[in-house]
């Protein structure tokens, strides 16, 4: 079976090339964009890796020899997978190699917001060293984070803001409490909403489109802040804009947004009370090295036909 990698931003692929010159499966590396570019150059392939690249039925329809798309990344959002699973096509993702990059990037954007650093920097270097702009900062034990999505990222998320003092609520209609995540109350999504300081999103896009809107907004503190790591797709942006200029909300922390990549004039960028990020919470040194890795090696599972580590879709067999 041969791979073909459609789309990468990576400065090169020598921890795919390793994976895969010891399996003996053979690989290409190309930049394809549009459906039309797409169809043309996977005519010869039979699994793809995807990092942006949009996977439509259109592309399936076209690419009849493709058995296994596998993405690099948590999110399948760009698969159509209902459409995969339709052809017999197997989907997989990578959902563990930046946790805790994510999960710390959110702590990073919460505590920033928090203590106020980019005003105070700002302010700082441009007008005056003076701390009363930033009146009033509460102390961390005495606030309530807020986590709507409890699964890998979500926990390691709400343990470390557990280790820094903040007392954690947490929404997630499958969740289960371990010993490990009895610091967490589970309580309803409506809770979280009116109870947290601090709402962090990590839940998937899928079925949550739209759940930080106007109405949301209107019910949380107006001391609070939203901070999204996960998909944009979550966010209403235009009420989130409406929300951060009427003062409904205190701020925000975003490393994702509706319409990516973002242009600098960005409605939403106007806001001074927004800190923004261009979709690189996953992001380390190691965590770049690990996707790329594991990528390589789903592929080089489904090849040998042995069973791969994390399949989204069920195939009828």
């Amino acid at each position: 079976m041969k791979v073909v990698i459609t789309d990468l931003d990576m400065v090169s692929i020598e921890n795919e090339k390793k994976v895969f010159d010891a399996a003996g499966v053979p690989y290409e590396l190309k930049q394809l964009h549009t459906e039309e570019a797409l169809i043309e150059g996977c005519k010869d392939a039979d699994i793809l890796a995807v990092q942006y690249a949009k996977i439509t039925e259109k592309v399936m329809d076209a690419l009849p020899n493709i058995k296994f798309i596998v993405r690099y990344g948590v999110g399948v959002d760009s698969i159509d997978v209902p459409a995969a699973t339709k052809h017999g096509i197997q989907v997989g993702n990578v959902p563990d190699y930046g946790m805790n990059e994510v999960a710390d990037h959110a702590v990073s954007l919460s505590l920033a917001l928090l203590r106020k650093v980019d005003m105070l920097n700002r302010r700082t270097k441009t007008e005056v060293w003076d701390y009363s702009a930033c009146i009033p900062i509460r102390r961390f034990s005495t606030m309530t984070v807020g986590v709507v999505g409890l699964g890998r990222i979500g926990r390691n998320f709400a343990a470390k803001m557990s280790a820094l003092g903040f007392k954690v609520v947490g929404y997630d209609p499958y969740y289960k409490e371990t010993p490990e995540t009895s610091f967490i109350e589970a309580v309803s999504f409506d809770e979280v909403v009116e109870r947290a300081d601090v709402i962090s999103l990590h839940c998937p896009a899928d079925g949550n489109e739209g759940l930080m809107n106007r109405d949301v907004f209107k019910r949380m503190k107006k001391t609070a802040f939203l901070i999204n790591v996960a998909r944009g797709a979550i966010v209403n942006d235009k009420d989130l804009d409406e929300a951060l200029k009427s003062g409904e909300i205190a701020g925000a922390g975003l490393d994702t947004v509706s319409i990516e990549p973002a242009p600098p004039d960005y409605f939403l960028f106007k806001n001074d009370n927004l800190l923004v990020t261009p979709h690189m919470a996953w992001y380390s040194e190691e965590a770049g090295a690990e996707l790329q890795r594991k990528v390589a090696e789903e592929a080089v599972r489904f090849a040998k036909g042995e069973p791969i580590h994390y399949p989204i879709n069920k195939l009828d067999k």
